[in-house]
């Protein structure tokens, strides 16, 4: 597979400082609105924007953890079981604005999948999707984020991994494009 660098660490960095000033000038003190990353990959993007915004803001900014395993449409579909995740809420959704965040938006059926999920929780006021890297097209769903990091336009073959300081040594965006002789 021939690999092509999406977002350096410099333009990773500029990515999510970008998206933090977004959330900041939408919510203000974020006194009526919380974060909530899907599981498994999303909660590195809260936790990384956490930080930054609790840096830039002086204050506590209530963040979350959500597992969709049992609200996905292809659970019972798989050969090997899924392993769920853990569900970190820790707080009331009910009457708060809610950012759902996700690493990359593709077909859409994560997103959908995390909003199932999130109304066992409460009625939010409002929901907001933020996604690190949107990929575009082949949705299968119509689901739009709100806030994006990087629109990259893709081919359903490809694939586009999110790669983080503390898990894989460095922060990039990979985009992996097979070759011939290993489609």
């Amino acid at each position: 597979m021939e690999k092509q660098i999406i977002l350096n660490v410099k333009q990773f960095e500029l990515t999510l400082q970008r998206l933090c000033h977004q959330l900041i000038e939408n919510h203000d003190d974020f006194q009526n609105t919380v974060l909530i990353g899907l599981q498994p990959r999303g909660i590195h993007v809260v936790n990384r924007m956490k930080k930054m915004l609790e840096k830039k803001l002086g204050l506590t900014v209530v963040c979350g953890n959500l597992d969709i395993t049992f609200y996905r449409d292809d659970f019972r579909r798989r050969e090997s079981p899924i392993i769920p995740s853990a569900t970190n809420i820790d707080f009331v959704i009910e009457n708060k604005n809610v950012v759902l965040i996700d690493d990359v938006l593709f077909t859409g059926r994560t997103i959908r999948s995390g909003l199932d999920a999130l109304l066992a929780f409460g009625r939010p006021t409002k929901v907001e999707l933020l996604t690190f890297i949107d990929r575009r097209f082949k949705r299968h769903l119509p689901i739009q984020a709100d806030y994006v990091g990087q629109a990259v336009d893709t081919l359903a073959s490809e694939r586009v991994a999110i790669e983080w300081e503390e898990l894989d040594g460095e922060d990039k965006v990979i985009l992996f494009t097979p070759n011939e002789n290993n489609e």
